[in-house]
């Protein structure tokens, strides 16, 4: 094969990932016209059409779509192989790219990053926030971090964090106003903080557990937010009852700035994973990672209330 082929190919992986030239020339630190300059001869060179081009977007045809899934596996193959050619250097090094939500990336993930760096100056950590539910695959992140139970089957998971908790929470002014609920139906009558996460496709339903019964909760109130800490300060506020992980309220809960409801209906369930692909070659930076993860001071059972 020609190196001009093999640089195109290279090329077009890079935009078909970026689904812009305008991404994929910043990725490559070239210009938009170059790299469609280039597309636009390996067209001619193959004879088919790769990539539909609009003023707005770039999308696959059915041929580069084909061409995208047979050549990805042979240039990530590759990458795999130079990537472990690090392990003839005295220590680790290479970029290592993990996707998390904001608790774990706060909780978990930094502080054993922040431990492990000046160890292995050589080694560095890209960690992506995202509470979507990543392909790490398709996205080219060398492992995420899921809750337990999210992990897909075909996926390595490695537990980095105990067990956790939910917490239904709401401020000493708001309970002056509203008495307490004592069981998950009298969240009906109350004022609840919703919260809209990207996992669940629209507002997250209150889940609640005793004595082998589920139950899932739609609530309503005046407030919705995206992110967790933002229903928590209004929960500080009095402006309703917010449902957070416990880890988030625990100083809160200590102080008397927030008093917990339903705490029996909110049992432990399984805590964070790093997860990546099974077929895998782990780099030795990435397992210096893996390490350091697996040894995290966070792994302890869940203080109870």
């Amino acid at each position: 094969m020609a190196r001009d082929t093999i640089s195109d190919l290279s090329t077009f992986l890079v935009i078909a990932r970026e689904k812009s030239f305008t991404k994929g020339a910043a990725k490559l630190g070239l210009s938009p016209s170059a790299l469609s300059h280039t597309i636009r001869l390996l067209e001619e060179r193959l004879g088919v059409r790769l990539l539909t081009r609009t003023t707005r977007s770039v999308s696959l045809t059915e041929a580069g779509e084909r061409l995208l899934q047979t050549i990805r596996p042979q240039f990530e193959e590759i990458e795999a192989a130079l990537s472990a050619l690090t392990e003839l250097r005295d220590k680790p090094a290479g970029t290592v790219r993990i996707t998390a939500g904001e608790h774990a990336a706060g909780k978990v993930l930094w502080p054993a990053v922040e431990k492990l760096l000046p160890d292995y100056p050589d080694i560095k950590v890209e960690i992506v926030v995202d509470n979507g539910l990543t392909d790490i695959v398709a996205d080219r992140y060398d492992a995420g971090v899921r809750l337990g139970e999210q992990v897909d089957k075909d996926m390595i998971a490695v537990k980095i964090g105990p067990e956790m908790r939910m917490a239904v929470v709401g401020s000493p002014s708001y309970f002056a106003r509203y008495p307490m609920p004592v069981i998950p139906q009298d969240l009906t009558a109350h004022a609840c903080i919703n919260l809209r996460l990207p996992t669940y496709g629209g507002f997250y339903a209150w889940e609640f557990e005793k004595d082998g019964r589920e139950l899932r909760v739609r609530v309503d109130g005046p407030l919705a937010f995206n992110i967790s800490r933002m229903a928590l300060n209004a929960a500080r506020s009095g402006a309703g009852l917010a449902c957070v992980l416990e880890d988030n309220v625990r100083e809160d809960i200590g102080d008397g700035r927030l008093l917990r409801v339903l705490s029996d209906w909110c049992p432990p369930f399984s805590g964070y994973h790093l997860y990546y692909p099974s077929r895998r070659q782990l780099s030795p930076a990435f397992a210096v990672l893996v390490d350091a993860l697996r040894k995290n001071d966070a792994i302890r059972p869940p203080v109870p209330y």
